[in-house]
């Protein structure tokens, strides 16, 4: 189900509304329109570090074999409720073998389906991997929204404490039952190298905040045009010895278009302070699905390697 453009737009005003649950600042409507007003100011090291993927990367290709997406549902002992994620099988699936599994999260007025109808994410994992430029994996693709009604909500509902505060609380029903759940249901790898974490603007915040914060479940962790929930780098990078010692891979990404763009780049000036080896992808589009299509074709070629 791909999101309206009146949605895409009301979630772009409101991104950094979930900012507030975070105690980073106070957002109000305005506030959320003046975030993606900033000035734009570049630095000479904010630049691509990958070309650009080549035409129709996102799109179905004759030939290529189709992994498939199903529902996934587990029962939440944060909200008290079942809930859904969407999970992706790569093409050639079998229970017999073993699956590193990739977790992505979606932007504050999405749901589990944003990177499947929005950004296209199955095709470009079908043709990477058919392409032999990625692994197999297995991707889920949750709701963020840890609250009892975790649809998302109506513009009017978006500004409200309770709705942000559900993107905070998905961190204890990631790591306390949507983890547990997927790996008692799908023969996956079950180890830290072999479990990624990214996320597309307020789920960039998200896989930030939690995989950071969480070392001994994530070795692989991405953070694509991330919001304003994003934690200060003094917390984020709390014990620099240990990032530097557990992170696999860690990739910020964000367009030079993208109002947004200040927390990703205060993210890596705090990650090159602390000497913390990292990816800083900038590319030329805004906060879009252009971006978080391109960044998921360049994060997923380097996964579980």
């Amino acid at each position: 189900m791909q999101p309206t453009k009146t949605l895409a737009t009301m979630a772009l005003l409101a991104l950094a509304a979930a900012a507030s649950a975070q105690g980073v600042e106070t957002v109000t409507p305005d506030r959320a329109r003046a975030n993606f007003a900033r000035p734009i100011t570049l630095a000479a090291d904010d630049v691509r570090a990958f070309p650009a993927p080549p035409t129709g990367f996102a799109d179905a290709r004759p030939g290529v074999a189709a992994g498939r997406v199903e529902e996934f549902s587990y029962a939440s002992g944060v909200t008290g409720t079942r809930r859904s994620a969407s999970v992706y099988l790569p093409a050639g699936y079998s229970a017999e073998k073993r699956y590193p599994v990739l977790y992505l999260l979606h932007g504050i007025g999405g749901n589990e389906h944003e990177w499947r109808g929005y950004v296209r994410a199955p095709q470009v994992l079908d043709n990477l991997i058919a392409d032999g430029k990625a692994l197999p994996m297995i991707v889920v693709t949750p709701n963020g929204r840890a609250l009892p009604d975790d649809r998302s909500p109506p513009a009017d509902r978006v500004f409200t404490a309770e709705h942000a505060a559900g993107f905070a609380k998905f961190e204890r029903d990631l790591l306390d039952f949507l983890i547990p759940g997927v790996e008692a249901k799908y023969p996956t790898l079950g180890d830290r190298r072999q479990r990624a974490l990214a996320g597309l603007s307020m789920g960039g915040g998200q896989a930030l905040n939690f995989g950071l914060a969480h070392l001994d479940t994530f070795a692989w962790v991405g953070g694509f045009s991330s919001a304003p929930n994003t934690k200060p780098a003094a917390e984020l990078l709390a014990d620099p010895a240990a990032a530097r010692r557990q992170l696999a891979l860690l990739y910020l990404s964000c367009g030079n278009k993208d109002g947004l763009i200040n927390v990703s780049q205060g993210v890596h000036r705090a990650l090159k302070t602390s000497d913390i080896p990292h990816v800083w992808h900038v590319d030329e589009h805004g906060h879009d699905r252009d971006s978080w299509a391109e960044n998921l074709f360049h994060f997923a070629q380097q996964l579980f390697r």
